[in-house]
C-alpha cells in the first residue's frame, strides 16, 4: 500500500467517524428541542403530538378549577386555547396574567400542559410573548410600554396606520 492510499484510507476513517458523530448529536438534539408557539400558531399550524411551549395570556373567566387539576384558555388577542393541566398550579397564576405552558396539543384542539410556569412581576415578559403580541399588531414598542395584562384578551388588532 502507498503512502498516498493509506493517506486516502485515514482521511476516509476520520470522515466517516466524525459525520458519525454528527449525526448522534444532531438526533439528540432533536429529541429535545421544544419550540415556543402562540395560541395564533396553534389556530394556523397546530402542534399535534410534538411537545412544545405555549405562551400567551390567562383568559379573564376562563380559570376552572376541579379535583383533577384545572382548565383555562391561553390567549395573544388573536385566538385561545384551552390548556387542561393536573396538578398545582403557580401561586403567581391569575387571569390576566402572563404564562407559558409546556405540553402536546391533543387531537380534540385541547392542550394538555405538564408544566405551567406563570409571569413573576408586572414588567416581566417572556420574549416569546412580546414577539407574539409584536406580531399579531397589539403592541408597537416604539409606542410605548406593553398594554396592562387585564386587557390584553381583548384587544382588537390596530387597522390601518400606527
Amino acid at each position: 500500500m502507498t503512502r498516498k492510499r493509506r493517506r486516502l484510507y485515514v482521511l476516509l476513517a476520520c470522515g466517516i467517524g466524525l459525520g458519525s458523530a454528527a449525526a448522534l448529536t444532531l438526533t439528540a438534539f432533536s429529541d429535545n428541542l421544544v419550540f415556543f408557539v402562540s395560541p395564533s400558531d396553534v389556530a394556523v399550524k397546530g402542534a399535534s403530538g410534538r411537545t412544545v411551549r405555549l405562551g400567551g395570556l390567562v383568559e379573564q373567566g376562563s380559570v376552572q378549577r376541579g379535583t383533577g387539576g384545572a382548565t383555562f384558555k391561553v390567549t395573544d388577542g388573536n385566538s385561545a386555547v384551552t390548556v387542561k393541566y393536573a396538578g398545582i398550579l403557580p401561586d403567581l397564576f391569575r387571569e390576566g396574567q402572563g404564562v407559558v405552558t409546556l405540553g402536546t396539543l391533543q387531537q380534540d384542539g385541547s392542550f394538555r400542559a405538564s408544566e405551567v410556569l406563570a409571569k413573576h412581576d408586572e414588567t416581566y415578559m417572556p420574549k416569546e410573548v412580546a414577539e407574539a403580541l409584536k406580531k399579531s399588531g397589539h403592541w408597537n414598542p416604539d409606542a410605548g410600554p406593553p398594554p396592562p395584562a387585564s386587557t390584553w384578551n381583548t384587544l382588537a388588532p390596530k387597522r390601518g396606520g400606527s
